[in-house]
């Protein structure tokens, strides 16, 4: 076979063949190699890809409160959306989104829910939605529990401001859950202060949103 193959070549067309042969052995081997350490990669990939969580509407609280001339008042939202992206390997939160339906909001008594409605303009904006830009800083805790600073964009009654957000962040099993709370003032966002009685009854301008939300996989 091998007669047949190199008769009537030169030696150096005889050395060519054998460079090719030997080239093509080796580079054989490199695609092997290479195609083990592909397999191997995709076979460890989901201890390090980012896991997508989605906020259990039914585990989590988010209340806004605040004063008035009369008495302190609260209410709690009942309708709230939300994902998280976070990466386990290194403990890292790509993405965070959380979205409150406006007259979700309840107090308990309907002329307040009225008056609240009307100044964050729900009719024409449905929604109050915060939207993380960056993660500033993540300081481990403890086992699984982490203090998070980060930067989003706040949206509410369509008027969108950057700003910071501290929460603590712990992850078991499936889950991961969100504390935390945020005070600033509704003037801010360009809503007056509702009013009722007349204007007798006057908001102060200063609220505070405390939220406790839990997302699972």
């Amino acid at each position: 076979m091998i007669n047949i193959i190199f008769y009537g070549l030169n030696v150096c067309q005889i050395c060519n063949i054998i460079l090719n042969l030997i080239t093509m052995k080796v580079f054989k081997k490199m695609i092997i190699r290479i195609t083990s350490v592909i397999v191997l990669s995709i076979c460890f990939m989901p201890t390090v890809m980012a896991q997508d969580y989605v906020l259990n509407n039914q585990n989590s609280k988010l209340t806004v409160a605040g004063t008035s001339s009369l008495h302190d008042w609260e209410v709690v939202a009942n309708d709230i959306k939300g994902s998280l992206t976070l990466q386990q390997s290194d403990v890292t939160i790509k993405k965070l989104k959380v979205e409150i339906v406006s007259e979700s909001l309840k107090s308990g008594k309907n002329g307040m829910d009225k008056n609240t409605y009307k100044a964050l303009k729900t009719k024409e904006f449905k929604t109050i939605v915060f939207e993380m830009l960056e993660v500033k800083e993540i300081t481990k805790q403890s086992d699984n529990k982490y203090m998070v600073s980060t930067v989003g964009n706040l949206k509410i009654a369509g008027v969108t401001k950057k700003t910071t957000l501290n929460m603590m962040l712990t992850i078991k099993d499936n889950t991961a859950n969100l504390t935390g709370e945020k005070t600033f003032k509704m003037t801010e966002y360009k809503i007056e202060p509702p009013k009722a009685l007349l204007g007798t009854v006057t908001t102060g301008d200063e609220i505070t949103i405390k939220f406790n939300v839990n997302l699972t996989k």
